[in-house]
């Protein structure tokens, strides 16, 4: 007979909890989350417990309302409102298959959720269901799941930020091979937080296609927006400038008044400690060359 399988888990210094009520799953699923793992009682604050349960149904659609359908570029996100409070998720993969049902508490320290199909979609599904659990379960607390690419030289972690295709981790690989002391913290979604009035970048079990998955906790230097240009230059951004930059690379619910207020907040705190730049660049040396010198921490 299964026993009920608790894994404990220290992500940006929270604790998370993932509980298996069934043998269908375990944590095979989420190898990412290997060196995040920690003994009972190794975190100071816990901030979300999940439970996966296959036996999970969905709330009658009499007690919910749609708020949208997102596309995530690997697949799409059906979420509803839940009338009595909380949020129901369905996460579909890339060929419009679901893998996983979702239901939060309205403050997201409580999550179910049941998983579907293949090992790759269940593994797609409890992925992706925590990363989004981990961005709003943790927004109160001065803390962004964002989308960037970021490099560690020395004491300080530098963030690149851009759409998809842009340059992220082309930039970032100028610094890993030209500029000494560098190497890769995250390649897709760092974690920001902001604590005792310092802003901190944290590895994270999310990385995109890179596998770069690292329990470690570095001062921001810089937050850096890529644009590709014909020459390269680099500027620092004014408050509004930063404003858009930010908001725009965070994982937030803007139909969530709560939530999307704590957002904005923290990405107010982030521009009052930390430097915000703007990167015109080429896919060549002398652009890292030239941004490092730019943006560098002593």
């Amino acid at each position: 007979m299964f026993q009920t399988a608790v894994n404990h888990f220290k992500i940006a210094d929270f604790g998370i909890t993932i509980v298996f009520q069934s043998g269908n799953n375990s944590m095979d699923l989420l190898p990412s989350f290997s060196c995040f793992r920690v003994e009972p009682g190794q975190t100071s604050e816990d901030i979300l417990a999940v439970t996966v349960d296959d036996a999970l149904q969905p709330v009658p659609s009499a007690e919910r309302e749609l708020i949208r359908n997102i596309e995530t570029g690997n697949g799409i996100i059906k979420v509803d409102k839940i009338k009595e409070g909380g949020y129901q998720f369905i996460i579909r993969d890339i060929h419009g298959r679901d893998c996983c049902l979702l239901i939060s508490d309205s403050h997201f320290s409580n999550v179910h959720c049941a998983l579907n199909g293949s090992f790759n979609m269940r593994s797609y599904g409890l992925n992706s269901a925590m990363m989004l659990s981990f961005a709003f379960a943790s927004a109160s607390r001065q803390t962004l799941l964002i989308h960037a690419s970021t490099v560690v030289q020395g004491n300080y972690g530098y963030a690149f930020l851009a759409k998809s295709g842009t340059g992220k981790s082309t930039q970032v690989a100028m610094w890993l091979n030209y500029l000494p002391g560098c190497e890769l913290l995250n390649d897709d979604n760092p974690i920001v937080r902001v604590i005792d009035g310092k802003t901190y970048l944290f590895g994270s079990p999310w990385s995109g296609k890179t596998p770069c998955y690292r329990n470690r906790k570095v001062l921001a230097g810089a937050f850096v927006k890529i644009m590709r240009a014909k020459s390269n230059s680099v500027e620092r951004d004014d408050t509004l400038e930063a404003w858009g930059t930010l908001l725009a690379s965070v994982s937030s619910m803007k139909w969530d008044k709560g939530i999307y207020e704590m957002t904005c907040n923290t990405i107010k705190l982030l521009i009052e400690t930390t430097d915000v730049y703007t990167l015109h660049c080429l896919p060549d040396k002398e652009s890292a060359v030239i941004c490092n010198k730019a943006i560098k921490k002593e």
